[in-house]
């Protein structure tokens, strides 16, 4: 485990010798509705002709599927839904037909559609409860694979549609709960991953000719193991793998010789690994002290692709086309949106295509947020993101949130957050903390929680208050806790277990009774469900436990204010988990705000809900936080 305590009171000591003289400088606010009137955009796939980009836009209010010329101009839309968000998956392989994946109000439950050149729109994959996920084109470009558990709700069997005729068939009948990992060129091997717990899991090479399942990585102990892809001639399979140390890295295995070989190995995880159409470059991404890294290599003559250097964002979203003459990528940093760009490899030249950010908001105006570390209650050193208003001083010191990922086993990272950036416009330092038990950070750091949960997880959360405290521009009287999925669980957990830690929680849609979230997961999460209860705990055999640390149980310890979100549709954590929590905390006679959004699942997409919810978060801070409406 690194330690960085030497960094991190440099970096108290540089926020405690501010200026004694300086005034808290002024700041332009902004609304909610400006900030969200900044359009977010994700994916991209590039056309056949290597003309058109492909991608999804939430610029109507809703995620929408729109093409943009690779010379820019304005983006086009393609689909015009105003009810579900809309995922743009691909263009076909040699024209401009579209796939995307589209559910209904945010259910999860996906279905792939393809969307003709003339408009005309068919669900390829129909069922009320059926839910398909895509996975690759084949390299002969007359079908594609994909997942679909029409047969079973617990496991996505693997099938092939040609696309000609459209019609489905099923290459792996999948009762054994495998994930899907890649698929060879010539269509003979199905590379497969086998989740045995969190932190152990195997990969599987399926012979379509033989019909034989063979174990690639049987080993002791706890060991990841990931199938990332084949090489071109089908002849070997890349992986990830944390065997023998703390952080993945990868691998080559040889199909014909059965042996391994190490191809690139850093101090920090390696989160994915993917190669061009025919094998010219290789992509790999590497999750740098919360930020993405992306490492280009020319297979033929074994060089480094020399990517443009940006002083405020990453590089991330890397896509190839099928020629291998562009890629696009998507630039995002703390104080800037997603913005999408095209690369020429012959020649270095990048072009940016979208514009996102609000020309209403001067991005000086925002935060760069800032990597810093502090000392947990046993001395572990934890990681974090700091958000410092422009207007917090030693003279004027302001109040604070404790921000907590999801998961159990996320991660904070660097990158534009909406809400995050709007209530430090507002005055308020947010930090967001990767407690133990985040990912990114070795594999010993990210085993500290398990079986822990609301508990050291959340010391470490309420250490941080020690850090806020002594940058010397926190009011410590005014620190209060926000988070969403698991991170909401440690919300209600903080006021529940830890009532005098925080001044208020906002908690969107977190759990709060452990019990029956671990009964009710939703079907097609049946692979992982072993690995949920080793590290959360077992509902059938660890009730007594699951009570210990969920809060619904002990709702009469909670006394300060409390904020609940939540989407009726969620299917991860059931709406009566919020509705359950919140009428217990009522009876407490504590302040208790709750909103609910009938079209909404497990996290808010739709523009007009966040703007609600959002505003009446930074509400319900001034009023009971900042001390504005009592």
């Amino acid at each position: 485990m690194r330690r960085r305590w030497i960094a991190s009171l440099m970096f108290m000591t540089i926020a405690l010798c501010g200026c004694q003289t300086r005034e808290a400088p002024a700041v332009k606010p902004y609304t909610i509705e400006q900030f969200l009137n900044t359009t977010s955009i994700v994916g991209s796939s590039i056309s056949a002709d290597d003309t058109a980009i492909l991608f999804s836009s939430n610029e109507t209010g809703i995620y929408n599927a729109y093409t943009i010329s690779v010379q820019g101009g304005r983006p086009v839309a393609l689909t015009h839904s105003r009810d579900d968000s809309i995922f743009a998956i691909s263009f076909f392989p040699t024209d401009n037909r579209i796939l995307y994946r589209s559910d209904r109000g945010g259910n999860e439950i996906w279905h792939i559609y393809l969307r003709d050149e003339d408009g005309a729109v068919r669900d390829l994959t129909p069922g009320e409860n059926a839910r398909a996920t895509f996975y690759a084109w084949s390299h002969d470009d007359r079908s594609f694979f994909y997942g679909w558990n029409k047969r079973d709700p617990r496991f996505m069997d693997i099938y092939e549609m040609d696309i000609e005729t459209f019609t489905p068939r099923m290459i792996y009948r999948n009762d054994g709960g495998y994930a899907f990992g890649a698929i060879s060129n010539d269509k003979r091997y199905i590379a497969l991953s086998k989740t045995l717990t969190t932190h152990n899991s195997d990969i599987y090479l399926y012979d379509r000719e033989t019909q034989q399942l063979r174990h690639l990585t049987p080993h002791w102990g706890e060991v990841r193991y990931a199938p990332v892809a084949f090489t071109v001639d089908s002849r070997g399979l890349y992986y990830l793998t944390d065997e023998g140390s703390e952080f993945m890295y990868l691998r080559r295995y040889g199909i014909g010789t059965g042996r391994s070989e190490t191809i690139e190995k850093t101090n920090w995880d390696i989160m994915f690994a993917f190669f061009s159409r025919n094998g010219r470059y290789r992509v790999v991404g590497i999750n740098k002290d919360a930020r993405t890294e992306i490492k280009i290599t020319d297979m033929v003559n074994h060089r480094p692709v020399e990517l443009p250097t940006f002083p405020e964002g990453d590089i991330s979203s890397v896509n190839i086309s099928r020629s291998e003459k562009l890629m696009t990528f998507y630039l995002n940093g703390s104080r800037t949106p997603s913005n999408l760009y095209v690369y020429h490899f012959e020649t270095g030249a990048y072009k940016r295509l979208t514009d996102t950010m609000n020309p209403e908001i001067d991005p000086e105006d925002l935060v760069q947020a800032q990597v810093v570390r502090y000392r947990s209650f046993d001395g572990l050193e934890i990681p974090a993101i700091l958000y410092k208003p422009h207007q917090a001083t030693p003279q004027h010191k302001v109040p604070a949130l404790v921000w907590v990922h999801g998961g159990p086993g996320g991660q904070s990272r660097i990158g534009y957050q909406p809400l995050i950036q709007y209530l430090v416009n507002h005055g308020y330092v947010v930090l967001a903390v990767n407690n133990r038990g985040s990912s990114g950070y070795g594999k010993t750091f990210y085993k500290l929680d398990d079986l822990k949960h609301g508990e050291d997880d959340l010391a470490d959360c309420v250490e941080a208050k020690k850090f806020l405290a002594a940058t010397g521009y926190v009011d410590e009287r005014r620190i209060g806790i926000i988070g969403g999925s698991y991170g909401g669980y440690m919300v209600l957990a903080a006021l529940t277990f830890r009532p005098e830690a925080f001044a208020v929680g906002v908690d969107l849609f977190g759990i709060s009774n452990w019990v029956r979230t671990l009964k009710s997961i939703p079907p097609w999460w049946e692979a992982f469900r072993e690995a949920l209860y080793r590290e959360i705990g077992n509902p059938q055999t660890d009730e007594e436990y699951l009570r210990r640390i969920s809060p619904l149980f002990h709702a009469d310890r909670i006394t300060k204010p409390l904020m609940v979100l939540q989407g009726a549709n969620d299917p991860r954590v059931l709406k009566v988990e919020s509705d359950e929590i919140v009428e217990a905390v009522r009876k407490n006679g504590v302040p208790v705000e709750y909103m609910v959004f009938d079209d909404e699942g497990h996290g808010f997409v739709k523009k007009e809900n966040q703007i609600k919810g959002y505003r009446a978060i930074l509400k319900f801070l001034d009023t009971y936080l900042k001390g504005e409406g009592r």
